[in-house]
C-alpha cells in the first residue's frame, strides 16, 4: 500500500541539542568544556542509551547529558553538576533540543510537497508544541504529540495509536522515522507501522530494518517504498478496439 503518512521523533531527527550552551555553563562553573566535542560525542552516547535498554548487565543507565559529557571526557563533580542543574532547569522550561540542522527545513517541505501527513511522535517533557513553535517548525505538521501531554511514551503502542487518531492515518500506510531502535523501531512496529532508523553515524549496522543518516534520505527512501496516491501514476484505461 502506498505511504501516506510519516510519523517523525525530534530529538536526533528534528532537532539537537544546543552544546554551546552546555559548554558555556560548564565554563562557567570552572570546567572545561568544548561544544565541539560534545557534539561528536553526541550519537555514541545515543548509542549506548540505547543498547542499555537490552543490556541485562546494565542497572540504571545513566542520562543523555552525562552519557555525552562523559564521552568527551568530562568525569563527573560538583561543579559539573551544578552546571548541569543550569541546563536542565532550561531543559524543563524552553528545551535545550533547539538546533535545527540546515539539512531538515529541506527535507520537511519536500515531504510536505509529496504530499504526505507529518506527525512529530516524540519522548519529551511537554514543551515540543513551544519548542517547534519557537523554532518555525509547528506549520509543517499536521499534529504534534508528546509524550508528557500524553501520558505514557514509546515503545507503548499508545502514543502512536494517539498520533494515527489525531492526523486521520492508518497503520499499513504510515512511516515511523526515529534514531532509537528499542524506542522507535520497536514501538513503530507494535503499533503495526513501518520503522525506518536514523543512524547518524552508522552504528546500527545490523539493525533489522530501513536506515538512512539523515531525513534528507528519506523522500527517495519513501518513494522507494511507495508514493503517496496523488503522486501515483494515473492507470490507463485499455484502448476499444474499433
Amino acid at each position: 500500500m502506498p505511504i501516506e503518512t510519516v510519523f517523525l521523533d525530534a530529538g536526533g531527527v528534528l532537532v539537537w541539542p544546543n552544546w554551546n550552551r552546555v559548554a558555556e555553563a560548564l565554563n562557567a562553573h570552572g570546567v572545561a568544556a568544548d561544544a565541539r566535542r560534545f557534539a561528536s560525542a553526541d550519537a555514541t552516547a545515543r548509542f549506548e542509551l540505547d543498547q542499555a535498554h537490552v543490556r541485562s548487565d546494565q542497572q540504571g543507565p545513566r542520562s543523555f547529558l552525562e552519557l555525552v559529557l562523559l564521552e568527551a571526557g568530562i568525569e563527573p563533580s560538583p561543579a559539573a553538576d551544578a552546571a548541569l542543574a543550569e541546563v536542565r532547569a532550561y531543559q524543563r522550561t524552553e528545551n535545550l533540543w533547539e538546533i535545527v540542522p540546515d539539512f531538515v527545513v529541506p527535507a520537511l517541505r519536500e515531504l510536505r510537497s509529496a504530499p504526505y501527513k507529518l506527525v512529530v511522535v516524540s519522548n519529551a517533557n511537554g514543551t515540543v508544541h513551544h519548542l517547534f513553535d519557537r523554532l518555525g517548525l509547528a506549520p509543517f505538521f499536521d499534529t504534534i504529540i508528546d509524550s508528557t501531554v500524553e501520558g505514557f511514551e514509546k515503545p507503548d503502542r499508545r502514543l502512536f495509536e494517539v498520533a494515527l487518531a489525531r492526523s486521520g492515518s492508518r497503520p499499513e500506510t504510515t512511516v515511523h522515522a526515529g534514531d532509537f531502535y528499542n524506542v522507535d523501531v520497536a514501538g513503530a512496529r507494535g503499533a503495526g507501522l513501518t520503522p525506518v532508523l536514523v543512524d547518524e553515524c552508522g552504528l546500527h549496522a545490523d539493525a533489522d530494518c530501513a536506515r538512512i543518516r539523515t531525513i534528507a534520505e528519506l523522500p527517495a527512501l519513501l518513494a522507494s517504498i511507495g508514493a503517496p496516491p496523488s503522486r501515483r501514476p494515473a492507470r490507463r484505461r485499455p484502448r476499444r478496439l474499433s
